[in-house]
């Protein structure tokens, strides 16, 4: 049996744990770091174990976690700031804030999870919180609201909405009403763009048939509403679409909120299709116009991020996910994803590098023999440029 001091110990030397880029990883684009930023092992002590003795005689876990994964992102006086999903052993999903200086590791979580204002008195799950720093001086995060089908006899049947709430400082939180959209009986994966579109508030959307299928839902969808405090959107105008036999073929969605740049809004989306294994979610990249932020300018053909080695085991294996990136003021990004469900990872790069893989990375031909095709021409140009 261990002792208190002993698992508080080993918690001390993770947290501690320098982190360090993966030097048998490259591809030019960004660098995957070796160990996980955020795991169940991160979770304090004292969030599951009773340090009494009396109480607690064999130390066992009490309230157990099983994972921690995706994870909203911001700068918070000048700390690199994630929120979290922390899952229980209970399957129940919650946020908890944890911060560090260097954003690669050191990662501690805040004393106490995020409690939520409880308005909602049929949401059973609440997970996968975006963060926007709006230009209204607000912090948003949006996230998804589960409850359960009341209209299907099915128990695993669900009901998904876009929960939204606000803060300064991410201790206070005020929950608004759940996003309403009139054409679209479900929601999940949305997010809130860091500006004013049209004087209005602009969310990124996932148009959904039902919980799990995506249905008639076209793509990544985005649409106004006045009044944030009751949001509404009417129309949802399609913006990434899903396409047949690509990495967005079952279904996609919005990841992080749009990065600025002088070219572009640039998006760190999801994208999932059928496999004989189930499904597999990978991370891909998109740019919108700076004028229009619904209107695709330049999207790489292809996957950004797959899941490698060990990501791919875990409680839904064969998954990388992410809903939150941070680009510092120095041209830095951070792309926090997570890997089967299981937990946190974190990629870097440079507003540049990612400028030019967005830009100058050819799109997705569609059709085998066109891709054969672009890639022979890609070759020829590059043994060309080789002979001199």
């Amino acid at each position: 049996m261990k002792t208190y001091k002993e698992l508080n110990a080993a918690y001390e030397s993770l947290i501690q744990r320098p982190n360090r880029k993966n030097q048998h990883f490259y591809n030019g684009i960004y660098d995957r770091w070796e160990y996980p930023v955020l795991t169940r092992e991160h979770i304090p002590p004292f969030w599951m174990y009773d340090p009494d003795p009396e109480t607690n005689p064999y130390m066992m876990q009490r309230l157990g976690v099983n994972a921690v994964f995706n994870s909203g992102a911001l700068m918070l006086d000048g700390k690199f700031t994630l929120v979290a999903r922390v899952e229980g052993n209970d399957r129940k999903s919650f946020f908890a804030v944890a911060q560090s200086d260097s954003g690669v590791d050191g990662f501690r979580f805040w004393d106490y999870p995020v409690l939520l204002d409880d308005v909602c008195p049929e949401e059973t799950n609440v997970y996968d919180m975006r963060l926007t720093q709006h230009e209204d001086g607000w912090i948003y995060g949006v996230f998804c609201s589960e409850s359960k089908d009341v209209n299907n006899k099915d128990l695993s049947a669900a009901v998904a909405e876009a929960g939204i709430v606000r803060t300064h400082d991410l201790k206070t939180w005020e929950r608004l009403p759940n996003l309403k959209t009139l054409r679209s009986p479900q929601q999940r994966n949305v997010a809130l763009h860091p500006r004013f579109v049209k004087g209005k508030y602009a969310f990124y959307t996932r148009p959904m048939d039902d919980f799990i299928e995506t249905g008639s839902g076209g793509g990544i969808g985005f649409g106004l509403c006045d009044d944030i405090t009751h949001a509404v959107i009417d129309e949802e105008k399609m913006t990434s679409i899903r396409r047949y036999h690509t990495i967005t073929e079952s279904k996609n969605g919005a990841g992080a909120v749009p990065i600025w740049t002088d070219k572009g809004w640039i998006h760190i989306a999801h994208g999932v299709r059928n496999t004989a294994d189930g499904l597999r979610y990978v991370i891909y990249a998109f740019a919108t116009s700076l004028d229009d932020p619904s209107e695709v300018i330049a999207e790489p053909g292809g996957f950004l991020i797959v899941p490698l080695g060990h990501e791919r085991i875990g409680d839904v294996s064969n998954v990388v996910f992410t809903n939150g990136a941070i680009a510092t003021d120095t041209g830095d990004v951070y792309i926090y994803y997570a890997s089967s469900d299981t937990r946190l990872h974190v990629a870097t790069t440079t507003i540049g590098q990612l400028t030019d893989y967005v830009f100058h990375t050819p799109r997705d031909p569609y059709r085998s023999v066109e891709c054969v095709r672009q890639r022979c021409d890609f070759i020829r140009k590059n043994l060309d440029y080789l002979k001199g």
